[in-house]
């Protein structure tokens, strides 16, 4: 055992590396046709499910929207060294992608009154980044 070791350190945060989703979305792409040429990206799944919620289109369609974006995210947070918990910070821009359809995904399951689902999401969010969860679900 190192001295000084922190034993009750949690694990170090996740930082995703950049996706080229953002950039192209930012341009004015069409949130459709970023979704199809990478459709692993957190942020083209994020945009779709916002832009559903934004028009209160039906909120299975935000569900499922959301709930894609946030397994391809959860595949991409293990390829980074993700462990299954631990903080995934707001305040390091890739990992917003993630965050929003997690919070999205929370937001469309209450809403659905899928209650079990809304308090997991919720609470998955909260443990992840307590910036995120304030910024997208606390007081929504």
């Amino acid at each position: 055992m190192n001295i000084g070791q922190d034993l009750m350190a949690g694990p170090p945060p996740t930082h995703l590396p950049a996706d080229p989703a953002q950039a192209l979305l930012a341009s004015g792409t069409d949130r459709h046709d970023v979704a199809r040429t990478h459709p692993a990206s957190p942020f083209a799944w994020a945009a779709l499910a916002g832009a559903a919620a934004e028009a209160q289109e039906d909120a299975i369609t935000v569900y499922a929207y959301a709930r894609v974006g946030y397994h391809r995210s959860l595949d991409m947070l293990r390829r980074n060294g993700w462990k299954g918990h631990g903080p995934v910070p707001w305040e390091h821009e890739p990992n917003r992608g993630f965050l929003m359809c997690l919070a999205l995904l929370a937001l469309a399951a209450r809403s659905i009154g899928e209650t079990d689902e809304w308090e997991r999401c919720r609470d998955f969010l909260r443990d992840s980044s307590p910036t995120a969860y304030d910024e997208l679900v606390k007081d929504a």
